[in-house]
């Protein structure tokens, strides 16, 4: 194979040189490297707050105090304080991995409202056998307000 100035084989083949280049200025690594540089202590960079990853419905959701999050519907009235017990992780300061559950550590959150999604259309036919079927679909949710991580 005859190689060029440029590294670039010449036939069918190509070979591509790994190039290394400093992060760029507007990438958020170089950003948080340089406030640390600066002096800055981590917990004033905004990545550093108190978070939890929480299992409930099925799903595990990362969530943080102040933030609103739409689950599964849970059978709590409006106005009322829910209690996660699942609690995977809680990072922030200290990081904490639970083993499946980090032992003690709860999520409060107050549930601001029930309501349901927007409906989808499921239609199923059969070509050429006059066979259809519409059938609609709303799935119900659960909006809460994250208002303290216990770890």
């Amino acid at each position: 194979m005859i190689h060029d100035e440029a590294g670039i084989l010449k036939g069918n083949a190509i070979f591509v040189a790994p190039v290394l280049q400093p992060l760029s200025s507007g990438c958020k690594f170089s950003q948080t490297a340089k406030r640390l540089e600066a002096g800055e202590s981590e917990s004033n960079l905004g990545g550093a707050n108190m978070y939890a990853i929480i299992e409930t419905g099925g799903k595990q959701i990362k969530v943080q105090e102040g933030q609103e999050i739409y689950i599964e519907k849970i059978d709590v009235a409006e106005g009322e304080t829910v209690t996660f017990d699942k609690v995977l992780f809680v990072g922030g300061e200290t990081v904490k991995v639970g083993n499946p559950t980090v032992a003690g550590a709860t999520v409060t959150a107050k549930v601001a409202k029930h309501g349901r999604q927007k409906k989808i259309i499921v239609f199923k036919y059969k070509a050429k056998k006059n066979q259809r079927r519409k059938q609609g679909h709303r799935q119900p949710y659960t909006k809460v307000v994250i208002e303290k991580i216990n770890a």
